[in-house]
């Protein structure tokens, strides 16, 4: 798995905002660049983007990743500019309005909705984009996707680092949960299932610059995240740190309490010089109080601290406020 991570431009990874290991405590190990954590503000949900800022600033996150969805403020430069300021915690990355449910987030023509995401991305002073493969009905947006990319990357300094996804499985019918699991693991992959994107749910399989990958989506597909890391190569850009079990449905679990090799994945991406970011993107929708959703999110700062920087995590406070 040599190279995972190593970019072939100065972009990857370089912070804005904010120094590798500025939120952490002292015993990194010396010598090497220390990789940024973000939170995403998905993370939260449904709690909204300015809670995001507000956790990622009291439990000790380097920056946060924006998803742009139909959260009007998650739309809007100046309010998240308001955030950035109010709470010291840079956007590290934007995440387009590509998902089912923001598909009318800035419009219905998903070309436009990433050109935009670009340039909120330069406004925000974020690196990165994350984008989704197009859905199969996009064809137009399909066809000219990967030229587009490229394209924006040519002319700008911002990353647009596409995402790893999964297919829609069949036994999905059956139950979603464990059992769905349970069956993966079984047949060795996910089974009878069809693809949403064009052309693949696997973006190396089209080949681009640069890639995010997801440790949920990894699960949800049957995908090996280390094979899928090593076919990434320099391209890997941008990780979103999370878990799964191999469910029917995207999990989006802390990362160690899924079935993916996390730590074993962190550990190659260090030995290969990754200069990327790490993203936690978790759903801690099933958090029945502010408390113990910051205790989610901080287990996640924690295993990120310590397998990609070999450092620990502040302690979470005031977390009452949250």
């Amino acid at each position: 798995m040599g190279n995972i991570g190593q970019a072939d431009d100065t972009r990857v990874g370089s912070a804005v905002g904010a120094e590798p290991g500025s939120h952490g405590e002292p015993g990194a190990d010396a010598g090497r660049p220390q990789i940024l954590v973000g939170l995403s503000t998905a993370s939260v949900y449904p709690q909204n983007a300015e809670a995001a800022f507000r956790y990622a600033a009291e439990i000790g996150y380097d920056g946060v990743e924006l998803m742009v969805w139909a959260e009007p403020a998650s739309q809007s430069i100046a309010t998240v500019q308001s955030y950035a300021r109010k709470y010291s915690m840079p956007v590290i990355a934007v995440h387009a309005p590509c998902l089912l449910i923001s598909q009318r987030v800035w419009g219905s023509d998903p070309v436009a909705k990433l050109e935009r995401s670009v340039r909120t991305a330069e406004a925000l002073g974020a690196s990165t984009v994350v984008v989704h493969p197009p859905f199969r009905w996009q064809r137009r947006y399909a066809e000219g996707f990967a030229n587009q990319v490229g394209e924006l990357e040519e002319h700008g300094q911002v990353i647009v680092a596409v995402e790893n996804m999964f297919p829609m499985r069949a036994d999905t019918l059956f139950g979603r949960g464990e059992g769905s699991a349970k069956r993966l693991e079984r047949r060795g992959g996910p089974g009878l299932a069809v693809t949403a994107f064009s052309q693949s749910y696997d973006p190396t399989d089209i080949g681009f610059r640069h890639y995010t990958l997801d440790l949920s989506h990894t699960a949800t597909a049957g995908t090996d995240p280390l094979a899928l890391a090593g076919r990434m190569g320099h391209g890997l850009a941008h990780l979103h740190l999370a878990d799964g079990r191999g469910a029917a449905h995207d999990e989006h679990l802390v990362p160690g309490d899924g079935t993916q090799p996390c730590v074993e994945l962190c550990a190659a991406l260090v030995r290969s010089g990754f200069s990327g970011h790490a993203v936690a993107e978790i759903n801690t929708q099933n958090a029945r109080t502010a408390q113990d959703r910051a205790a989610m999110l901080h287990r996640t700062l924690a295993f990120a601290r310590q397998h990609l920087n070999g450092m620990p995590a502040a302690a979470p406070t005031r977390t009452d406020r949250m």
